[in-house]
């Protein structure tokens, strides 16, 4: 780029919009213009602080990492955004990560040198620094998820008029939602949790609101400058941003109303602003007339819930095999610690520590697969049904036409159903997708009671294996460390099983053409699966890796165990198999002396037959 273009696109940077060609001019000592390829880092968490950037084509990624090391997005920067101004203010490290998404251009202003122009042309000082310095307060504010009160939502102080058919409300001017969401914020004040805390489901809002809007724009429905106003906001919420105006409780009634008016406001007045208007004026561009056109909440509520759901199923089965391959690990390594199984609690037959940690591998490896089969069900949806299915409002082609780009966009096979007047009303994809989870949650809660007998001990209990000790176990009893990490994913287990029951129950409720409690099936499900997925990563790191085997206490067991006489079966019969695992109980006498004292087999023929290695396998039962 020439030094005339840079400036030209300096010019559409906030951080400099208030700066002449010539003081923009003065800055060119202090920038470089770096391309970046995919997967490039700009920089990395902790590292120094010594420059700021500024995006001139392509995608920055910010992401963070989380507690297990596992990369989380953040957001998304384009074209004319700049992210770590903070340089210009101190040297603090990077809390973030940044990398090139796609090909990419940046400017890199170098922290000293700026400052050094800095300080030789005060008025550029004063400028700059007081835009920054307003930027990074104005995102401060934003990284709240949720707000305590509406009154705290007047950041300014000024306020817009917006009025509906109830009336007239005053709106914060900063807000990019509008009257139906304050409505929602002053009427359902519930759970404290707002739709923001599911970025799957505010991206998939999204996805959907785009869609629409392209099928709009083909059939000659939107005009020009306000399809494109449409696009950017979408494309900016896909990306991570404008996330924290998306605040109505996840709890709500109204069939969901309120979570698609909240999109609808978001997207309009973000829309209004890329056109060059005012937040609020909607006679240019509507929340209803333009973003919802086409659209009732019947379709694109649960056709977004459907989509971010797929999105969150994706990441759970990610971290579903991370575990898989844990206790896969952990089979490998005890392969050859022979123990006593165990049927109702009592003693069995012999099998190996590695066996029994293979089929926690197997059985939830299982459950991938049930989880992708049913997340399948997501695929087929209703938009174009509008109200109730009939598809009043809605062109004929719209439905087809949303379909082939929200596939587009979204990158999954999507499909309209065959009926959607039946598709509006039913909500079977979601009991079967909570039923999966549930019996994963069943399966991991039964996983961390057979850790917890296992580990019991450490002196008058199983005490087979040893598991990381987290934190210690009592207030009052010296010493003693508890299996704190697989009690927490008993109880979050129990939790999922109450949301699959709340999910059954609200399916129940559906009544007529439409199930209005599709906001607490939505609810129940993001919650479930947000808790198993962080559960799941706290039992792989927290406790599976770090498990150790008491080998020696093992064989002991095994070879003080009555459950040796199984393997007589075949050679004494089942009825002196029976005499003589009574006499041990009762006399306290071992398998092995009893079967030798009564002469039924020699010592070689015995040591072979009663060896637990030759028990932890199939029987050749040939003569």
């Amino acid at each position: 780029m020439q030094t005339n273009e840079i400036i030209a696109f300096l010019k559409e940077v906030e951080l400099f919009n208030d700066l002449s060609n010539e003081e923009l001019v003065l800055l060119s000592e202090a920038y470089e213009l770096k391309y970046l390829s995919p997967s490039d880092h700009l920089f990395h968490e902790n590292n120094p602080r010594t420059s700021f950037f500024v995006v001139v084509e392509g995608l920055i990624q910010l992401s963070k990492k989380d507690l297990y090391g596992d990369e989380k997005s953040l957001t998304m920067f384009g074209r004319s955004d700049f992210l770590a101004e903070g340089a210009l203010l101190d040297d603090y490290p990077h809390s973030t990560n940044a990398k090139a998404i796609t090909n990419a251009a940046v400017l890199i202003f170098n922290a000293k040198k700026l400052q050094s122009i800095l300080d030789a042309t005060p008025n550029i000082y004063v400028k700059i620094i007081a835009k920054t310095a307003r930027i990074i307060s104005r995102r401060m504010r934003q990284t709240t998820n949720q707000v305590v009160d509406a009154a705290a939502q007047y950041i300014s102080g000024k306020t817009r008029t917006e009025h509906d058919l109830l009336g007239y409300k005053e709106i914060p001017q900063e807000a990019l939602y509008g009257i139906q969401t304050f409505r929602a914020l002053e009427n359902f004040d519930i759970t404290k949790v707002a739709i923001n805390h599911f970025p799957n489901l505010i991206i998939a809002l999204a996805q959907v609101k785009l869609a629409s809007a392209k099928a709009n724009y083909d059939l000659g429905l939107l005009p020009p400058d306000v399809f494109k106003g449409i696009t950017k906001a979408c494309e900016e919420i896909i990306n991570g941003k404008l996330h924290t105006h998306f605040v109505v409780d996840m709890f709500q009634g109204g069939a969901g109303t309120s979570t698609n008016m909240n999109a609808n406001e978001v997207i309009a007045n973000r829309a209004l602003e890329i056109m060059g208007n005012e937040r609020g004026q909607y006679e240019f561009c509507h929340p209803n007339n333009h973003v919802n056109l086409s659209q009732s909440t019947n379709d694109a509520y649960p056709s977004a819930l459907k989509i971010g759901l797929i999105y969150k199923s994706k990441k759970l089965i990610e971290v579903l095999r991370d575990l898989v391959e844990s206790f896969r690990n952990k089979s490998r390594e005890f392969s050859n610690i022979i123990k006593m199984g165990r049927t109702q609690l009592q003693d069995a037959v012999p099998m190996t520590l590695g066996q029994e940690f293979e089929a926690f591998a197997m059985t939830l490896e299982e459950e991938i697969h049930r989880i992708e089969e049913n997340a399948r069900l997501f695929l087929e949806l209703n938009m174009g049904g509008t109200a109730i299915g009939t598809g009043i409002n809605a062109d004929p082609k719209f439905g087809e036409l949303t379909m082939k780009y929200l596939w587009e966009i979204t990158g999954l096979p999507v499909r309209l159903a065959m009926n959607l007047v039946e598709a509006t009303q039913d909500t079977g994809s979601f009991i079967m997708f909570s039923s999966a989870i549930k019996r994963l949650a069943v399966k991991l809660s039964k996983i961390s009671n057979d850790l917890r007998l296992l580990s019991s001990g450490p002196r008058a209990g199983l005490s087979e294996i040893n598991l990381p000790p987290m934190q210690p176990g009592s207030s009052i009893m010296p010493g003693k460390v508890n299996p704190v990490i697989p009690e927490v994913v008993n109880q979050i287990a129990f939790k999922v099983i109450g949301n699959d029951l709340t999910v059954t129950i609200a399916a129940e409720a559906g009544q007529l053409q439409l199930n209005v409690m599709e906001p607490v099936i939505a609810q129940s499900l993001y919650e479930s699966m947000m808790m198993l997925e962080n559960g799941m990563k706290t039992l792989k790191k927290r406790a599976i890796d770090g498990i150790t085997a008491n080998e020696k206490r093992c064989r002991e067991l095994v070879e003080n165990s009555i459950g040796l006489v199984t393997a007589l079966n075949p050679y004494l019969g089942y009825e002196k198999s029976s005499e003589i695992a009574k006499d041990a109980l009762e006399n306290n006498r071992s398998v092995y002396e009893l079967v030798l004292e009564r002469g039924y087999m020699t010592k070689v023929e015995l040591d072979k037959v009663l060896d637990p290695v030759n028990m932890i396998h199939h029987t050749n039962m040939g003569k």
